[in-house]
Formats: structure tokens, C-alpha cells, sequence
């Protein structure tokens, strides 16, 4: 892997976070500047959101990126900067640093969403990657298996799946058996955790969305698939293993459904990579695990969103 040359400037964006900034009139003024997604010609810039350091730093390492002294965003915001050009391709990784008290990794929606508008409207990317670790599903829900015991449920249709009646709705399991290390290419993303028991509300509240299609890339490179519930806790509370099983996901994380609420927002293309740091329904506590395997996984992910890195250059949108 030849090592990026370094970007020799950055078109430095008006502020993307302003107290003006809040209205339909700002959000309609960002997409206009977010507007340039290329239907056809190679890929040209591509963000990198990550949450933790310990996510960031072996990548930055490895593409040998810089940290911009003066990135242009908001003054006052912890986010960071790494840039630098790979094959043609600019790379920009953002971290959200730290909490300005506590000295914690900004993890969660709330620093998620703030991160991918600002990101758009600063260097108007091509490709959005969120990468970064999660939790994963080994075996079928307790709640799945509560209640086959109180209910008949129909035969799976195949070996990795399931149906099962919740709530009066029908729902489908993938039981796909994540473990520690596996890398996912996420499908589908949604959230388990905005409960509005409101006709309507409650689908917005779900927040369901696609993932960019991408699969040449997931079949060139061998990326397992399934998808991704995104909630603001760490541990899961049984209403979010409800949710959880209902959105059919395989992997759970922080950021990645709001995520695609942003880029949905500015129509960018995104795509997620999530590492599986913890077993959810494994016989170890969520926090023990995750943190007793957060640097060996991350190696993976850096494995992983390196051949990303290198499926990418001199190719279009179409082409992944």
C-alpha cells in the first residue's frame, strides 16, 4: 500500500452550526451545497465517521493522515480532523473527540447527527463510511424464544431465519451466529429505543432506512452482511430487545441509524462497517466484554475499512 500524500488545502466551509442555522430555510440552503453527489465518474471524496479513538487512531496510522489544525468546522466543538490523499482519493476521517468535561469519547446519536451535517456541509462527500464496533446477536433472542414458548410459531424459511409473531406484526430474526471479530457490512439500519406509540409516529420514531447498495464490494471483499439497530445505551433493556428482534438486526451500535438520518437527509450515499466487540446475548456482562475486546477488535476494523479503502479508487457509485 503506497503511503497517501498529504491534501495541500482545504476549501474551508461557512460554519455548519449556527443559531441562524436551524430552520427549513438553513436545512434547504445545506442541501443546495450538499447537492454534488456524482451520479457517474469515480469517486472523488470520502468521510470517515468514527466515534472513539481507539477506533480512528490505527487507520490515521496507516493512511498516514494528517490532523487538521484548524478544521472548518464551529469553533468550540471537540470533533477532529484527519485528511490526506490515497490513490486519488481524498480521505477524510472525523472523530468526535472528547466530552469537554468528563474526557470521554463522544459516543451516541446526538454527537452522531451533528458530525455527519457538519461533515456534509464542510466537504460535500461522495461516500460516507460510519465505521466503528458494535454488539452482536449469537443465537436467537430470549424474547423469540419466550415466545415460541407462548405461541406457535411458523418454520423458519431457511437456516438463517425465523418468523415469529410480536405485537400483532410479523417479524424476521436473522440468526446469522455473531462473534467476536466479525466484521459486518450493515443492510438496513433503524433505532430501537424512540418508542411513540402513535399510529405513524411509531414508524418515524423506528426510523427504518437502506444502507447504500454496495454489492460488489461486499462480494469482492467477503464481507459478512445483516443489520443494524442503533440505540443510546450500551446495555439492552427487554422494550429494546423487543425492538431489537422486530428490526431483525445482527449487530446493535450508537451512532449508525442516525447516521443515515443525516446523509439521508443531504441524499450522500453511506454505507457502514461495524466490528463485534461484545456477544448481547452471550453469558458475559455487555460492559466487561466490550471493553476486554475493544482493541483486538478494532484491529479488524482497520482490517476491514483498509480494503474498503483500497476497493474504492478510480470507481463510481455504480460500481460498488
Amino acid at each position: 500500500m503506497a503511503p497517501p500524500e498529504n491534501e495541500a488545502g482545504v476549501v474551508v466551509a461557512e460554519e455548519a452550526v449556527s443559531a441562524a442555522g436551524v430552520g427549513a430555510t438553513a436545512v434547504e440552503a445545506a442541501a443546495d451545497q450538499a447537492g454534488s453527489i456524482k451520479a457517474s465518474g469515480p469517486l472523488s471524496t470520502v468521510v470517515i465517521l468514527i466515534a472513539m479513538q481507539t477506533e480512528a487512531l490505527p487507520l490515521v496510522s496507516k493512511f498516514q493522515l494528517s490532523e487538521d489544525a484548524d478544521p472548518p468546522f464551529p469553533k468550540g466543538v471537540p470533533w477532529v480532523r484527519y485528511y490526506g490523499i490515497y490513490e486519488g482519493l481524498h480521505i477524510n476521517i472525523i472523530w468526535f473527540g472528547k466530552d469537554s468535561v468528563l474526557g470521554v469519547d463522544n459516543v451516541g446519536t446526538v454527537s452522531a447527527s451533528l458530525v455527519t451535517y457538519a461533515s456534509i456541509l464542510a466537504f460535500k462527500p461522495d461516500l460516507i463510511i460510519n465505521a466503528g464496533t458494535a454488539g452482536g446477536f449469537k443465537v436467537k433472542s430470549r424474547i423469540i424464544i419466550e415466545l415460541e414458548e407462548q405461541a406457535e410459531a411458523r418454520k423458519p424459511e431457511s437456516a438463517s431465519t425465523l418468523s415469529v409473531f410480536s405485537l400483532g406484526k410479523q417479524a424476521t430474526c436473522y440468526a446469522k451466529g455473531a462473534s467476536i471479530a466479525d466484521v459486518y457490512l450493515v443492510s438496513d439500519v433503524a433505532f430501537h429505543d424512540r418508542r411513540i406509540p402513535i399510529p405513524v409516529f411509531d414508524q418515524y420514531g423506528v426510523g427504518a432506512r437502506k444502507a447504500f447498495s454496495t454489492p460488489n464490494l461486499s462480494r469482492e471483499l467477503n464481507l459478512k452482511v445483516g443489520k443494524l439497530s442503533t440505540g443510546d445505551s450500551l446495555d439492552m433493556s427487554p422494550h429494546d430487545e423487543a425492538a431489537i428482534m422486530t428490526n431483525n438486526a445482527v449487530v446493535k451500535d450508537m451512532e449508525g441509524a442516525a447516521v443515515a438520518y443525516v446523509a439521508d437527509l443531504f441524499t450522500v450515499p453511506a454505507i457502514f462497517l461495524k466490528a463485534v466487540t461484545d456477544v448481547v446475548d452471550g453469558d458475559k456482562p455487555t460492559a466487561e466484554e466490550f471493553l476486554e475486546n475493544l482493541v483486538a477488535v478494532t484491529a479488524a476494523l482497520d482490517q476491514a475499512v483498509s480494503k474498503v479503502l483500497g476497493f474504492l479508487p478510480g470507481k463510481c457509485l455504480s460500481d460498488l
